[in-house]
């Protein structure tokens, strides 16, 4: 294995990427989501790529594919798959906006994770422009719905994944420079409350509160947290009106388990949970599931070899771990494609306003890609 002599270039780096960073795309937003897919549309192209833009559906953005060219077009070869949508609303630039602090670099969305799908672009450029080949052909498929659990994007995910030999995640970088070789099963769920209106000043007693017994229920459930299973619950939404006893009201829940045994048994309580009581009627649907990516698989630990070795050339040392928060590489290692995650840039804050980057680990994260995209299938 030998790293090609490439020259990134932090500066122009954080050049390229700031305009990535200032168009908000927040997955609920098809229309911002879709503007920063014409960004990425166009970086693709100039980079060489043939691109596609691939619609949207489920009121999600549209996806970008984009293949560099290779004399092995059509053959298995390396997939890249990034996202591009984030959880920060279009408005979230004016608390925290694109900026150079030292070593750090700050915005909506930089970590995670349109830092890394710029370096592995700017990877690709950067062998483009010195004449090297891939011995496989890379290709890029940008997405514009992770955030929410990749509802309307999984099956293109899926068969891309089948379609290649590898599957390269650029989401942030663990602590220490690790990658991720395996994440936990998530579990999505949406639970509404039926109650009874009535005026809430003339006759507060004649309603029963859909509000009260969502409350709590958010509590037992967030109360069934183990170590084997969490359960987090966010997106509380109910009337407007407080002069009504509220009849209707709703609120979205997340479960997560490091195996597939403990998320089951955490569905099966979850789905428990619908019926009536205190006078309001309770239904659970379960949404979007993430399998999980058992960690330390065989052809996933002989793609990490290859990655800690390449880093080693550099003098940096590359841990692996199995992680909570899942990626799109739940897909395509649970359907036991090799597969290594966390290849993006490090920082901190992630899904906060203080969401940033380390701009130094920019130039040896891009030089890991390019040294992975020149190596395998060698």
């Amino acid at each position: 294995m030998t790293l090609p002599d490439l020259p990134f270039d932090s500066h122009a780096m954080i050049a390229g990427l700031k305009p990535w960073i200032e168009c908000e795309s927040p997955s609920y937003d098809a229309a911002a989501v879709g503007r920063m897919m014409d960004l990425v549309a166009f970086d693709c192209a100039a980079a060489g790529a043939t691109v596609e833009i691939i619609p949207g559906r489920m009121g999600c953005g549209p996806s970008v594919r984009a293949r560099m060219p290779h004399p092995d077009q059509g053959r298995p070869g390396i997939l890249v798959s990034g996202h591009m949508d984030t959880v920060h609303p279009v408005g979230t630039l004016a608390k925290n906006p694109f900026r150079i602090e030292g070593d750090k670099a700050y915005g909506p969305g930089i970590q995670d994770m349109k830092s890394g799908n710029y370096i592995a672009l700017e990877a690709m450029r950067q062998i483009t422009r010195a004449g090297l080949k891939t011995p496989l052909p890379v290709t890029f498929l940008f997405t514009p719905d992770e955030e929410i659990g990749s509802p309307a994007t999984r099956e293109l995910i899926e068969t891309e994944a089948l379609a290649n030999r590898y599957f390269l995640c650029p989401e942030p970088a663990q602590p220490g420079n690790a990658v991720t070789t395996g994440r936990y099963a998530i579990a999505r769920f949406e639970i509404t409350c039926s109650g009874v209106p009535s005026h809430a000043g003339a006759n507060v007693r004649g309603g029963v509160s859909a509000v009260r017994e969502l409350a709590r229920r958010i509590i037992e459930i967030e109360a069934m947290t183990t170590e084997d299973c969490t359960f987090s619950v966010n997106d509380v939404t109910s009337g407007q009106w407080v002069n009504c006893v509220p009849s209707f009201a709703r609120a979205q829940v997340l479960s997560m388990a490091k195996v597939q045994a403990d998320l089951d048994a955490g569905v099966e309580r979850m789905l428990a949970l619908a019926g009536e009581r205190n006078g309001v009627t309770c239904t659970v649907e379960k949404t979007v599931v993430r399998p999980v990516w058992e960690n330390e698989q065989p052809e996933t630990m002989a793609l990490y070899e290859i990655a800690k070795g390449l880093s080693a050339e550099m003098g940096m040392d590359l841990p692996c771990v199995s992680s909570g928060g899942g990626s799109d590489a739940n897909f395509s290692g649970a359907l036991r494609v090799a597969s290594l995650c966390s290849l993006g840039v490090a920082g901190e804050g992630l899904h906060t306003l203080n969401e940033h980057i380390v701009i130094s680990s920019l130039a040896p994260r891009a030089r890991l890609m390019a040294g992975l995209y020149v190596t395998l299938g060698a």
